[in-house]
């Protein structure tokens, strides 16, 4: 049965800024990309020591689903299980492999192997929230929002999951970009029809 479905929040992390619902959150002008993830979680204001271990793309995504949910989303409306993640990216984990690669050659750290599966992201997220549906990374040469709409749509349509988070987190070196989106069933005041359309103009703003 076809659900009716809607983008009940937005964040969107790029160029040194954090955009809430396509609000500015913060702004962080003069930070490296490892600078800037840190200010914006001391700027949340989370005690979550996990953070430190993680690395840049994880920092990126979990940090953007930070903004996401807070304040948009009522974790007891739903089950563990309601809840799924699809993200997806350009480049995979290829930050963290280069790094790794370029520390086999004095000492393999494992802290950094750890982190070379892009998918490893939405673990970060799932751990943290206690989120337990379906959950996968993809892989594209650019954001495809007509992908991530129809599979999202048919995950919700058969009450595979109830909610998702969705969308594209990329991180190269010092070149990064979350855009992620809450899909709920239920509407709310500032809610925006599930579509490619939406993402892709949210996405390009």
């Amino acid at each position: 049965m076809i659900a009716e479905k809607y983008i009940t929040s937005v964040c969107v992390i790029s160029n040194n800024t954090v955009y809430k619902n396509r609000e500015l959150l913060f702004v962080n002008r003069d930070a490296n990309v490892r600078g800037f993830l840190l200010s914006v979680y001391k700027h949340l204001n989370i005690n979550y020591p996990r953070f430190y271990k993680m690395d840049n793309l994880s920092k990126l995504g979990w940090l953007a689903s930070e903004i996401l949910l807070k304040d948009s989303f009522i974790k007891e409306n739903y089950q563990p299980g309601d809840t799924g993640l699809i993200l997806s990216n350009a480049s995979s984990s290829m930050d963290t492999d280069r790094k790794y690669r370029a520390s086999v050659a004095d000492f393999p750290r494992s802290s950094l192997f750890v982190y070379t599966l892009p998918n490893i992201v939405t673990g970060e997220i799932c751990i943290r929230n206690n989120f337990k549906g379906e959950d996968a990374f993809f892989l594209f040469d650019a954001f495809n929002a007509g992908f991530i709409e129809n599979y999202v749509s048919s995950l919700l349509d058969n009450n595979i999951l109830q909610v998702c988070i969705c969308g594209w987190i990329e991180l190269l070196g010092e070149d990064y970009k979350a855009a992620l989106f809450l899909v709920e069933k239920l509407t709310g005041n500032k809610a925006l029809s599930f579509t490619k359309e939406q993402m892709n103009n949210i996405f390009d703003e």
